[in-house]
């Protein structure tokens, strides 16, 4: 049933090396990418694709509605992977405008287990209110809790004791909030960038 994707993996891998020869064999010795991905799991957004990377050149991990929970083991793991072991030089957190995760947060009807996972959106969304409620078309509200929930995740990020660790260390780190359009494929950077502890007090007064 799967014969299709097979063969346009052998179509991919054989495209790969006749461009690049080595390119495999690149992968194999080493992995040292210098970016780390926190994306939403949506089948919408492919990671690599959207910034142009190959494989081997960005960390990944993905969750519904790009959550950097400061509890959750997996992605404890992954950071602390990508920062002390990768020493990856950006953190991208990335959110998109749509995400069903998001839309799913602030709905009244019960979705079972996901309800669970997606608390911290409703916490950003009750934090701010009053903002949403001042914007009176609900597609605007939904792209700008799209935002501020990105924005939360890049302050746990900044947080996070690994974080915070590597800083103290003069390690070379930045994390950066985006959002990803699906409508245009475009990328926007929300402007809240932190490369430090200097940096933190200043975006987030903490």
């Amino acid at each position: 049933m799967l014969d299709d994707l097979i063969a346009k993996n052998r179509k991919w891998a054989r495209e790969k090396t006749q461009i690049d020869p080595d390119f495999f064999s690149r992968l194999v010795r080493q992995q040292s990418p210098e970016y780390f991905w926190i994306g939403c799991s949506d089948s919408r957004v492919p990671a690599n694709e959207i910034v142009g990377l190959d494989p081997g050149e960005m960390f990944v991990h993905r969750n519904v509605a790009n959550l950097a929970p400061q509890q959750d083991a997996n992605y404890l793991s992954v950071l602390h992977y990508s920062v002390v072991v990768l020493k990856v030089k950006h953190i991208l957190v990335v959110g998109h405008y749509g995400c069903g995760g998001v839309k799913a947060a602030v709905e009244s009807c019960d979705h079972g287990l996901i309800d669970h996972w997606l608390s911290p959106v409703r916490e950003v969304a009750h934090d701010h209110q009053h903002e949403l409620s001042d914007l009176k078309d609900e597609e605007a509200r939904h792209r700008r809790l799209v935002e501020l929930n990105v924005i939360q995740q890049v302050r746990n990020v900044a947080t996070n004791p690994i974080t915070l660790t590597a800083w103290r260390e003069g390690q070379n780190l930045t994390v950066h909030g985006w959002v990803y359009a699906l409508e245009t494929g475009l990328v926007k950077d929300l402007g809240v960038s932190i490369s430090g502890l200097d940096d933190r007090m200043e975006v987030f007064n903490i």
